[in-house]
């Protein structure tokens, strides 16, 4: 089974079973954003975690066995085209990026020198912060910094 093909059938299960994202990492044992990022093809589980994932799922027994197989392939990373999205929230956290990464990397570069942050020694949390005047997401980006070397 591809990765494609796993993602659907783990959403079309979760979807039949109405479980949450939060209720697979539980089983999984790992963190929702990571989880989710392993169903939707980017990020690979170990037999463990797989096997845990595809068993919450009541999948037939070779759907299962496909299911945990393809969640242990290491994906290609990116999961979207070049062009900029057209979907209105994955639009925004593109938009984010065109109107403030030259600013974020501006206070980075002031705060931590000529560097990145790491995208693959990284960690991600979405909130939800309660407001009277509507409820507001909160993203936390934690990525550990990355000096350029000189040579």
């Amino acid at each position: 089974m591809d990765r494609e093909k796993c993602t659907e059938v783990i959403l079309e299960a979760k979807r039949a079973k109405g479980l949450t994202f939060q209720e697979l990492a539980d089983r999984v044992g790992r963190h929702i954003v990571w989880t989710t990022a392993a169903i939707m093809g980017q990020a690979s589980m170990d037999a463990p975690e797989a096997e845990a994932l595809s068993g919450m799922l009541d999948l037939d027994p070779e759907d299962a066995v496909l299911v945990a197989e393809a969640l242990q392939e290491i994906p290609m990373k990116g999961s979207l085209d070049a062009d900029v999205p057209v979907d209105p929230l994955i639009y925004r956290l593109h938009e984010i990026t065109q109107v403030y990464g030259t600013t974020i990397k501006a206070v980075i570069h002031e705060m931590f020198g000529d560097g990145i942050m790491s995208a693959i020694d990284f960690e991600i949390d979405i909130e939800r912060v309660p407001d009277p005047k509507g409820d507001r997401v909160k993203l936390t980006y934690n990525g550990k910094f990355l000096a350029y070397r000189k040579w």
